[in-house]
């Protein structure tokens, strides 16, 4: 999903930053993204064992049509996964495990194929993924890839964690259903309950507006109108396309009797254009507005501060989704290596699935994998471009095992047969 609404690169303040590096135990910042740092002597003179990680991106020219404003940076997730090595590299120094991370970053989908069969050729058995869904299937049914495991740190696709699901993927950032699910809590105790869905004409934006239709449907919320975003915006640049804009809105929205206005516009087309401009002054959310995210600009709480100066300091913009999914992957890498006790890629990787491995990442939770779809459970956050709402699961939503299992298809509900 793209990260616009929280991905915005400017000036962090002072203050956040200096109270950032005040937090207790905050972790020192290592330097260039694949170099190793020196560890101490081992007294027996061997080299630190290294746990190898490979880094692998289709790159894709990302334009978001919306507004020049924001636009998605070119090193939008690899930049996470150095920040994620430089963290696993402090820890290693203290056990006495090195890290490694070999990026691949190809121009098309065959390139990131023939990477991966190289890497795997070299004994790399752990990948962090940043490609689009097809092309992830198509990488997990690799013969190459039967004794490796992918770290899938972008999608959002439903699919991939059902009927698609693959038994040597594992994903970071939360499911579309789960994003869903964790607006649909915070409308339940507000009691916002009827609800006008507006999605736009892409396929993304389709399987989102899915997505909040089953959400909704959990929660006895009411879609009180279900309709087609049509109208086109290419007049927005004249010099009275905001009037043109306003009147479209108004006649759209007009006769109807709602809560809130939920949004389904994944490449940001529309959705910002709805805010304000409707005949009754109602609240916007979903991919614009209150946007239901795995990351957000705004957030500070539980130590994230920490997290967001020192990436603000390594690539000089904040941190997107796309940066802290691949950051969770790396990170995740190295928690299995140090509770492991083993760098070497296939115990490392095996360790992940185990139901004692734990990922701290800076929401007040303990993070895992769910063993029936490779999901890592996890809060999600809701906020708009300029602050923390709140966070799901809402208080009272409760679960026989973990709270955090409210968010998305439980076991009993999941399609994933591995």
């Amino acid at each position: 999903m793209p990260n616009r609404r929280h991905g915005f690169i400017g000036v962090y303040p002072i203050g956040v930053i200096l109270s950032g590096l005040l937090l207790a135990g905050q972790t020192a910042y290592a330097a260039p993204p694949a170099a190793k740092a020196p560890a101490a002597p081992r007294s027996d003179a061997r080299p630190d064992p290294v746990a190898n990680i490979a880094y692998l991106a289709l790159v894709q020219k990302r334009v978001l049509p919306q507004s020049f404003l924001d636009q998605p940076p070119e090193d939008e997730g690899v930049q996470g996964a150095r920040l994620g090595l430089a963290d696993n590299i402090t820890t290693g120094r203290f056990i006495h495990q090195a890290y490694h991370l070999e990026e691949a970053l190809e121009p098309d989908a065959d390139a990131v194929v023939a990477a991966f069969r190289k890497l795997a050729g070299q004994g790399y058995r752990a990948f962090v993924t940043d490609v689009p869904a097809d092309l992830l299937l198509r990488l997990a049914d690799l013969p190459e890839a039967k004794d490796a495991t992918l770290l899938d740190a972008t999608s959002t696709d439903d699919a991939l964690r059902g009927d698609q699901c693959r038994r040597n993927v594992l994903h970071l950032l939360p499911s579309r259903a789960m994003l869903a699910d964790a607006l649909m809590q915070y409308l339940t105790i507000k009691n916002w309950r009827d609800i006008l869905l507006v999605a736009g004409p892409n396929p993304e934006d389709k399987l989102y507006a899915d997505a909040l239709r089953k959400s909704a449907r959990k929660f006895r919320l009411k879609i009180v109108a279900d309709k087609p975003w049509t109208y086109d915006p290419g007049a927005r640049r004249t010099d009275t396309g905001h009037y043109a804009i306003g009147a479209e809105v108004a006649r759209f929205t007009q006769g109807l009797k709602y809560d809130v206005l939920v949004v389904a516009d994944e490449g940001d087309n529309f959705g910002d254009d709805l805010g304000y401009r409707a005949t009754d002054p109602r609240p916007v959310a979903g991919t614009q507005g209150l946007v239901p995210a795995a990351w957000a600009r705004p957030f500070e709480q539980w130590g994230a501060t920490q997290l967001q100066a020192r990436f603000l300091k390594q690539a000089g913009r904040w941190m997107t989704e796309r940066d802290y999914g691949a950051w969770m992957a790396v990170r995740a890498l190295g928690e299995a290596a140090t509770r492991g006790g083993s760098v070497e890629g296939a115990a490392m990787t095996a360790y992940l699935r185990k139901p004692e491995f734990e990922l701290a990442a800076f929401k007040g939770a303990r993070l895992s994998f769910r063993a029936w779809d490779g999901q890592l459970r996890q809060p999600v956050l809701l906020a708009d471009a300029r602050s923390l709402v709140s966070v799901s699961p809402q208080p009272g939503f409760l679960h026989e095992t973990s709270e955090l299992d409210t968010l998305g298809p439980d076991q009993p509900e999941t399609t994933c047969h591995l």
